[in-house]
């Protein structure tokens, strides 16, 4: 019978429920697809804690092994150390997760060699009409020879690869809660951070796919209230979350307050920058602030704007060569590691340059974050590109006033901008607006709203 996968297949990875929307069978079919469509003989795979993990994972290797290709299975893994294995293995890889989705979710990122993305202009839509077509007409043939299925393990050699990149020698002795929000963080972060002068407080470390306490989410701010909590009951220096698949890090300072993705990304842009001898290319999306083009101009760096999305970051840093690169989402991408997201490496370097002086986290980070944000705000709307040539049709032609179509709509003027986009698989705008301050930007944000809202 044949499967309609638009509902799971989506701009960069494939996400749905399990069993409703795919199950073990497809995910065989997966494996043989991503087979043919890499021409590899020798694939990694990886998977996160959700219970049914082992078992999509399982399939995939098989349907792989069938058509001849080996297999190496690092088991129990965050993404980033999918990507670690892809890299350093030099092999294409596929993670089966659904990072911060419920329970009932799963899904895979794949990576070509060298961790390099697969989306839907670079194999997954190709992978997704092979395994529609096998799915009305039967499996594929196997190959003559089956490939072999084999256990590595990575987890030490990858967090000692991290650590190879920040210079923690002379990181004095912090307090730091970390919350893994039942996921992959409770895997890694004992085997990254160990022997630091450290004092980790864990929270939520043991792995449970049902997520008992809270979303593993922590771009939702209800997510990051019990590490906030936390963080002033013990007098941390610091706080990190981490999302379900650990890709993903985010900060809370010594009061228990978020600090911005956009100034975690100019702060670990100056460090990069410093380690390069101030030269090099530092890419940033659209949404994040001001604040990360003027630190890395500052810091002797040059700043390319991009689109909001992992495939054209990891492509642009590619092209330029780029040294490093950070999204709103939390997001950060290195060279030094394949230009693959890894928030855990931005996690040590927070801890080193914090540990590096004697302030407090906060007082470090008012330098990288100057200007008032709204944070990412979405409304849903009938007819997305009506609401966005409303948007247009209200700031075209005012004087100072600039628009672009790189990624939706961004409205920019002297002291404010605002970006409106689509969301690829919901029917939502997104609006974030930002402006030099408060009021301004709550100005701003709720002119735009109205016209979005209609």
């Amino acid at each position: 019978m044949a499967v309609d996968l638009s509902q799971i297949v989506k701009a960069y990875d494939v996400r749905g429920i399990v069993p409703d929307q795919w199950d073990e069978s497809l995910a065989e079919l997966f494996g043989a697809a991503f087979a043919r469509v890499t021409g590899a003989s020798a694939i990694v795979t990886g998977h996160d804690m959700r219970s049914s993990s082992p078992g999509l994972s399982g399939a995939f290797a098989r349907g792989a092994a069938a058509q001849g290709v080996d297999v190496t299975e690092i088991g129990l893994c965050s993404t980033d150390q999918l990507y670690y294995a892809s890299g350093t293995l030099d092999l294409p890889g596929a993670m089966f997760t659904a990072s911060h989705n419920p329970a009932r979710y799963n899904g895979i990122k794949l990576c070509r060699a060298g961790a390099a993305p697969v989306g839907q202009d670079t194999g997954l839509t190709e992978i997704r009409e092979l395994v529609e077509k096998w799915s009305e007409s039967g499996a594929p043939e196997s190959a003559a020879t089956a490939g072999t299925v084999t256990r590595r393990e990575t987890l030490d050699d990858y967090a000692a690869h991290l650590r190879s990149l920040v210079d923690l020698t002379s990181v004095r002795p912090l307090k730091a809660v970390v919350d893994a929000g039942n996921g992959m963080g409770g895997h890694t972060v004992p085997s990254v951070l160990a022997g630091l002068p450290l004092t980790v407080v864990p929270m939520y470390f043991e792995l449970d796919g049902s997520f008992p306490h809270h979303e593993a989410n922590p771009l939702d701010p209800a997510n990051l209230v019990d590490l906030q909590q936390r963080v002033r009951e013990e007098g941390a220096d610091l706080g990190l979350a981490f999302d379900g698949d650990a890709d993903r890090c985010f900060v809370v300072d010594e009061r228990g307050e978020p600090v911005s993705p956009s100034a975690i990304t100019a702060l670990v842009a100056s460090r990069e920058l410093a380690r390069n001898g101030g030269k090099g290319t530092i890419i940033h999306n659209l949404i994040t602030s001001w604040s990360v083009p003027e630190v890395v101009e500052e810091n002797g760096g040059t700043p390319v704007r991009t689109r909001v999305g992992h495939s054209f970051i990891k492509a642009e840093m590619a092209t330029s060569g780029a040294i490093f690169g950070g999204e709103h989402s939390a997001h950060y991408y290195f060279r030094d590691f394949w230009n693959a997201d890894t928030g855990m490496l931005a996690a040590l370097h927070v801890l080193a340059a914090l540990g590096g002086q004697q302030g407090t986290l906060s007082a470090l980070v008012d330098q990288y974050d100057r200007y008032a944000g709204s944070g990412e705000i979405n409304s849903t709307v009938d007819d997305r590109s009506a609401r966005l040539a409303a948007i247009r049709a209200a700031y075209e032609g005012r004087d100072g006033i600039t628009l672009d179509e790189l990624d939706g709509l961004t409205v920019t003027a002297a002291d404010w901008w605002f970006n409106v986009r689509p969301s690829n698989t919901e029917p939502l705008l997104r609006l974030n607006a930002e402006a030099r301050d408060q009021a301004t930007m709550t100005r701003i944000r709720d002119e735009a709203l109205t016209i979005i809202r209609g």
